[in-house]
């Protein structure tokens, strides 16, 4: 099908400086197991192509799932009209813009694909995880489900560019809640963040089988410990609570777009300023941040964005200091800096705009019975369950399923309900112990928002454990 889609683009697309053809096709399916009940089984397919064509400074696009020759003709014929319209009246001249011509290959790497085991078999798997599950009559609620989705892309360029990328993805997910009385607790597997690019192999990698015990013992526990401790502490951060603050104090703030200015009605714009690059002290010394498509099992790595860009790994933060936006090419034409590729549609029927990726926090040195024992008094906290930042993505308020003390540089009493507080730049400067590899987890999350119209999007973090010093620690009610 795809040699008969480039062969009809050839066909009809218009004399123009550039036009390009993205073709996707995403198929999803989701099993889940809820109180040993097996809920319906949902699967869906979207398949359509977005065409976009620059004249002189003007550029236009069009999609449609009619991907007959006719079909795209009307889109091509659609997307050139626009793009002589807007020629002149856009914030961006087009034709300054270097609009890439890609040619290469990407596909997920995986090695138990999904439809080797059968459907009776993958819902005996989350039978198993349920069961095991609801172990005391505390437990109220618990679920065990997977989501996997395959996505087939085709980008064409009419003078002859060609990526051709195929992805698999699978979204694992457990939780178990508890209660008693008034108190309700919920431990889950990760959040929703243990998903990544490869087949049901991801389910051993992330420990998947035989976790439901462990959460289920832990919401019981939570339902009796007491209240997180309020005050200013030291904090040591989980993986799977450290992408939550990757994401929304680092990422968001950085995308190129939300600097410009693109978002600020809709999803807030940012405290980061353009003259920031180069000398911005973001975080303390031990902050290294990258952008990084070079991890084939992490959920957001590609080998080309959606505006055709080859995706490679660079430095976003190095030590501390702000080296370059999360701007795709578009949005580098226009601010006159270096950035990334990372212009990403959610689907076929939506233009690129500036996205995170995988925003990954480099490894450290430390271990974590280290950063353990440097702490006089502080919490462990694990596992992010709410969040809350401001428009400009500065000041931010966040909670955590799981938490522990740490008194005199030993792990003592679980606590509920713990949260913390602070602002962007503060936060990262009090980063004073970053884990090592053994620490390190792969992870994301599936649904990322912005955009208007909005698009949901796939992003993926990968973070050591990290100890934060004087954090404003609070409890919940």
């Amino acid at each position: 099908m795809l040699d008969k889609l480039e062969e009809r683009f050839r066909r009809v697309a218009p004399k123009a400086d550039f036009c390009s053809l993205r073709f996707v096709e995403e198929k999803t399916q989701t099993l889940s197991v809820r109180q040993n009940v097996v809920q319906p089984a949902t699967s869906a397919v979207d398949i359509g192509v977005m065409i976009t064509v620059v004249e002189g400074s003007g550029m236009g696009y069009a999609g449609t799932s009619d991907l007959s020759e006719d079909g795209l003709r009307r889109a091509a014929d659609q997307a050139h009209q626009w793009a002589r319209r807007t020629a002149g009246r856009t914030v961006v001249d087009f034709a300054k813009v270097p609009m890439p011509r890609p040619e290469g290959e990407y596909r997920s790497p995986v090695r138990t694909p999904w439809e080797s085991i059968s459907l009776a078999e993958k819902i005996e798997i989350l039978r198993a995880e349920s069961a095991s599950i609801a172990v005391d009559p505390r437990i109220v609620d618990w679920e065990a489900s997977l989501s996997q989705v395959e996505l087939e892309t085709l980008f064409l360029t009419a003078d002859g560019g060609r990526a051709v990328q195929r992805f698999s993805y699978l979204i694992p997910y457990m939780s178990a809640t508890a209660n008693q009385g008034a108190e309700t607790q919920t431990r889950s597997l990760g959040g929703r963040g243990l998903c990544r690019q490869g087949g049901l192999e991801v389910l051993d990698a992330i420990h998947y089988r035989n976790s439901g015990p462990r959460l289920a013992a832990e919401a019981l526990e939570l339902l009796t410990a007491p209240n997180c401790p309020s005050g200013q502490m030291d904090v040591i951060l989980a993986p799977d609570q450290m992408i939550l603050q990757i994401h929304e104090s680092i990422g968001h703030p950085l995308e190129l777009d939300r600097i410009l200015g693109d978002e600020r009605n809709y999803a807030g714009t940012s405290f980061v300023t353009m003259d920031m690059f180069g000398s911005y002290r973001y975080g303390s010394d031990l902050l290294n941040i990258t952008y990084d498509p070079t991890r084939t099992e992490q959920f957001a790595s590609y080998g080309f964005d959606d505006d055709g860009l080859k995706a490679e790994r660079q430095f976003i933060i190095r030590n501390g200091i702000l080296e370059r936006p999360l701007g795709g090419i578009t949005s580098q034409a226009r601010a006159g800096v270096e950035g990334v590729a990372n212009s990403r549609a959610t689907s076929w029927n939506r233009p690129p705009i500036d996205r995170m990726a995988n925003l990954n926090l480099e490894p450290g040195t430390s271990s974590l019975e280290e950063m353990i024992a440097a702490v006089e008094r502080g919490i462990f906290m694990r596992t992010n369950v709410s969040w809350s930042i401001d428009d400009s993505r500065n000041k931010f308020q966040f909670g955590c399923e799981w938490g522990q003390l740490i008194e005199n540089g030993k792990l003592t009493q679980v606590v509920k309900k713990p949260n913390y507080r602070g602002i962007s730049a503060t936060f990262w400067r009090n980063l004073k112990m970053v884990g090592r590899e053994s620490t390190f987890e792969v992870l994301g999350t599936p649904n990322c928002g912005k955009g208007e119209p909005n698009q949901v999007i796939r992003v993926g973090h990968a973070s050591p454990t990290c100890l934060f010093t004087q954090v404003d620690v609070f409890g919940g009610e």
